[in-house]
């Protein structure tokens, strides 16, 4: 009788345990899975106009995403996805170039998010860049 109770102790022990293991292995594939929410895809990004001078650059989350706000020289803003169309990296920025680098397979682009060089099938994706009232706000 001690035998039986031990053992039925143990298998649920066992049990817990692999429940336990499946669920922390099905909830990260789960929310891979899932799309997100649709309050994260309205998000916005702003920041003061004078936090970013001329020839300068902004990485920054949008969405869920890595972007890139960069003041042209001229003074024009331009909001682009960092997001490389070849593989996915995050491209990288060449100050002494002027222009963004992909890590993986050498991509270039330009300011504009235009490919230079390398494998990328398309330019950089545009993000909507408004300036009011000495806010930038992307979005």
């Amino acid at each position: 009788m001690e035998d039986e109770a031990r053992r039925r102790f143990l298998g649920v022990c066992l049990g817990g345990l692999g429940a336990a293991a499946a669920g922390g292995v099905l909830w990260p594939v789960y929310r891979y899975l899932t799309p997100r929410s649709g309050d994260e895809a309205g998000r916005t990004f702003s920041m003061a106009e004078q936090d970013l001078p001329e020839g300068a650059v902004k990485f920054f989350d949008f969405a869920g995403s890595a972007a890139v706000l960069v003041r042209k020289k001229g003074g024009e803003l331009v909001a682009l996805s960092a997001v490389c169309s070849h593989l996915g990296c995050i491209v990288q920025w060449d100050k002494a170039r002027m222009s963004f680098v992909c890590p993986c397979h050498g991509g270039q682009f330009s300011t504009d998010g235009v490919v230079l060089a390398g494998p990328p099938p398309r330019a950089l994706a545009k993000l909507p860049v408004s300036v009011a009232k000495g806010v930038i706000t992307v979005g």
